[in-house]
Formats: C-alpha cells, sequence, structure tokens
C-alpha cells in the first residue's frame, strides 16, 4: 500500500508596502468626505440653484423700474405725457415724484410704487402701481389712482400678511 503524502506548497504571496497602503486609505477617505460638485468643475457658478433664496430686490430697482415705466409709455403717447383711465376720463399726466419710502417688495416677482404725477390743469394726482417680473424687465400689472389733490379714495389695509384696498 502506496501511503499519500501531501506536499505543503508554499503559497508566495507579497505584501503591499505600508506607504502604498496608506496612500490608498487616505485617498478614499479624502474622496469619501469631499463633495462631488469640488472634483468637476460648474459651467455656470452665476446661476442660482433651484430652491436657493431669491435675489432681494431694492428700492432703488423698484425706483427706476417704475421711472422705466412711465418714461416708456410717455414716449410712446402722441403728447409725451402718462395716460391713466380715471373715472372715465384720460388723464395726461407728467411725473413729479416718486415716493421712495412706500417702494416695496411684495415678494414672488411682485412690487409695489406710489408716485405723484400732474395734470396740465394743475391737479395732483396720486398713483399706485403694481408690478412684476425681474428688475431691469419690470411689467406693470394695475395701475390705480389712490389721492387726488391729497385726498385719499382708497387706504390699505394689511389682513393675514396680504394688502387690500379699503373704503377712504
Amino acid at each position: 500500500m502506496v501511503e499519500h503524502v501531501e506536499h505543503p506548497v508554499k503559497l508566495q504571496t507579497t505584501k503591499p508596502h505600508p506607504m502604498i497602503t496608506r496612500i490608498i486609505i487616505a485617498a478614499a477617505v479624502a474622496l469619501f468626505f469631499t463633495p462631488t460638485m469640488s472634483i468637476f468643475a460648474q459651467e455656470h457658478p452665476e446661476h442660482p440653484k433651484k430652491g436657493g433664496e431669491e435675489k432681494k430686490v431694492t428700492k432703488a430697482e423698484i425706483s427706476t423700474g417704475i421711472k422705466k415705466h412711465i418714461s416708456s409709455e410717455s414716449k410712446n403717447s402722441s403728447d409725451q405725457k402718462f395716460h391713466v383711465n380715471y373715472e372715465g376720463k384720460d388723464l395726461a399726466l407728467d411725473l413729479t415724484k416718486v415716493h421712495d419710502d412706500r417702494l416695496s417688495s411684495l415678494g414672488e416677482g411682485k412690487y409695489f410704487a406710489c408716485v405723484d404725477m400732474k395734470a396740465t390743469d394743475g391737479t395732483t394726482y396720486d398713483i399706485d402701481f403694481f408690478m412684476s417680473g425681474k428688475p431691469g424687465d419690470m411689467k406693470v400689472t394695475e395701475t390705480s389712482v389712490h389721492k387726488v389733490n391729497g385726498k385719499p379714495l382708497y387706504n390699505w389695509k394689511e389682513e393675514g400678511g396680504v394688502w387690500k384696498k379699503v373704503s377712504g
């Protein structure tokens, strides 16, 4: 009977150099803690992210927007006046003052502006404007005569965070 004897086979293994192991571990840890966006270049970093804060619009931008609107409308009219319909009459007006203390952002791209305008007969009209859009490209969505020679036709009252017109 022949006895089977196993011969031990010596496997040759190589251990990685300890410095290489440390470098691999350090690189893996660094990649794990590095935000993905900083690895890849951003094409347009100036574009806001969805869900980010809306850019605050300044009173100066609202003032510029209303002045631009009034100027454009005046230039396009045959008499170079700003026209508003009030009690069935077409009023031809010139801008005398923008009430910078009354300019405000209403949120969600909506703005309010109040101006004084003068008719050719000397009557002063306080006109309220509601606008929407972005700075430099605001569109007037509503215009109303608020006061005639300083006498209010209506007032404003806040109800649940929303401003509403009430009888004057």
